[in-house]
């Protein structure tokens, strides 16, 4: 497939659409183009898994988006830059973005008018084609599961079809998470017995490229995401989300950086945004922190800054008001990432901090204590990326994030350092500390899935980090939500009102998702 860069400057849907006609011209026409000699058989098909294959590769590439304009219009301009991995570079994205809470129109709508329907749509087709049963159904409903799970943690209330008598109707996003449960004990309990019976059993392994069809860690990852869930709730559900942690870990989470999600695809997203493109640059927070607890990761994750001062790694403050994008392309590092390398979307350094977050909260079967799944998560991290000396990093008690300093010429200004947590686990610790220490060393590993980042920014507050170098529109540092499509107000009127008596609140960036609680 040929790729385009979005002119987001210009016109940001005529490049949407674009997009969209790019990912879906890959099987379109399939049925009748691709058969030999026009003469395969639809049983004949289905049997190659060559209808589902088609559609289940879609459905990755839409639930783990690294084409270029997905990438960079459903996660990089969003979770990235809100989860304060980066932050924007370019000069026509300073005065209206998320970070400012009043992104254009064509922005916050992206998410839901054209990814949401790329996943329902080939979710769809999976499940006529296989009446709703079996194996890849299995995995279409995983996908689904985090396709919504990503969708709801960005608006809240969603669109589910949940209501059969209103297929327009919004759903909490109480209930969008209980749907999404839902998914995934179904898939489980078809992938389990397959896992059990055959534990090297693969499913449709010419169109998966994540697992190559290998149902074990696919196993490992619907729960994984149980556990992800289980844990984004503890706040809100405390019981509940005990219940389904403790059965996910259970039941077999992602323990080793072979079970990885992990998906190939050229060229990477994060390459085209941040080092082709040049849009996207490391933020000022995650190189204060790096940069004060002397983290070998830091090079990994980013370049060296073209035009260097005392230091190597250089961020930019979030929501600095660039004035001329060659220049702050030149004075601040991008992302350490090649064309071809894996796009990163769930580790087993996260699940190991998760167990040990649920350890904290008192669950059962964690396999550890809180320190000893707080080690074992940063040396998981620390082999991921291929660098040494985690057991030095982890005793450390008395390195702390950074104050920040401009790159001279720079645009964001200085910041002065918001947390003093230090590395090494301490069991004497108030429970916010020991919150706080945890979080911010899975913000760390978690780099660079910022829509995870962000997640927890919200949840618990933690990392601490730096105001927006231009005010917030919403006086926030961090945005709470993204704001419905504007357009439903119009052809969605009724159904848009009850969503924003669902939401709790107005429909803006400070109205805060159901879980946050803390």
């Amino acid at each position: 497939m040929r790729q385009y860069k979005i002119n987001i400057r210009a016109l940001a849907f005529a490049a949407a659409f674009a997009a969209a006609g790019m990912m879906t011209s890959c099987t379109d026409g399939f049925e009748n183009a691709n058969k030999p000699g026009d003469k395969a058989s639809s049983e004949e098909l289905n049997r190659d898994n060559y209808m589902t294959g088609n559609f289940l590769k879609n459905l990755l590439n839409y639930t783990f988006p690294e084409q270029e304009n997905d990438y960079q219009m459903d996660y990089d301009l969003i979770g990235n830059y809100l989860g304060r991995y980066f932050t924007y570079a370019n000069s026509g994205f300073s005065t209206k973005n998320f970070v400012l809470c009043n992104a254009s129109e064509s922005w916050y709508t992206y998410p839901l008018r054209y990814l949401k329907p790329k996943i329902e749509s080939n979710f769809e087709e999976i499940k006529r084609i296989t009446n709703g049963e079996g194996l890849t159904y299995a995995l279409a409903l995983v996908l689904r599961a985090q396709g919504y799970l990503t969708l709801t943690d960005m608006y809240g209330p969603l669109i589910i079809g949940a209501d059969e008598s209103d297929a327009n109707a919004y759903s909490s996003q109480k209930d969008v998470y209980a749907s999404i449960l839902n998914d995934l004990d179904a898939a489980t309990a078809v992938i389990a017995p397959a896992v059990a019976a055959d534990a090297s059993a693969t499913v449709a392994s010419d169109y998966d490229q994540v697992y190559q069809g290998k149902l074990s860690a696919w196993l490992k990852y619907a729960n994984s995401l149980k556990l992800r869930i289980a844990i984004r709730m503890r706040f809100v559900e405390p019981e509940q989300a005990k219940q389904i942690g403790e059965q996910a870990v259970k039941d077999g989470v992602m323990t080793s950086n072979d079970d990885n999600l992990t998906i190939s695809y050229t060229p990477n997203g994060l390459y085209k945004t941040s080092v082709e493109w040049g849009d996207t640059r490391a933020c000022a927070d995650i190189e204060s922190y790096m940069n004060g607890y002397h983290d070998p990761r830091i090079e990994k994750y980013f370049s060296p800054a073209a035009t260097q001062g005392d230091r190597k790694i250089v961020g930019m403050r979030a929501a600095a008001n660039v004035g001329n994008k060659t220049t702050a392309d030149a004075l601040y590092s991008a992302a350490n990432v090649g064309q071809s390398d894996r796009g990163i979307w769930m580790t087993a350094a996260e699940v190991t901090f998760c167990r040990a977050e649920g350890a904290l909260a008192g669950w059962s079967g964690m396999g550890g204590t809180v320190d000893e799944l707080y080690n074992e998560a940063v040396t998981l991290s620390f082999e991921q990326w291929g660098v040494t000396g985690a057991s030095e990093y982890l005793n450390n008690d008395t390195y702390k994030q950074a104050d920040y300093v401009d790159a001279d010429g720079g645009y964001g200004g200085n910041a002065t350092a918001r947390s003093t947590i230090t590395i090494k686990w301490d069991d004497k610790a108030s429970d916010d500390q020991k919150l706080e220490r945890l979080i911010t060393q899975k913000w760390i590993a978690m780099y660079p899935n910022g829509q995870e980042a962000w997640c927890d920014l919200r949840r618990t507050g933690y990392p601490k980090v730096f105001a927006p170098a231009q005010s917030s529109a919403a006086n926030l540092s961090v945005a709470n939500r993204i704001p419905f499509d504007p357009q439903e107000r119009i052809r969605n009127k009724t159904n848009y009102d009850k969503a924003v008596q669902l939401l709790g609140g107005t429909d803006d960036y400070a109205t805060k998702m159901w879980w946050q609680k803390k």
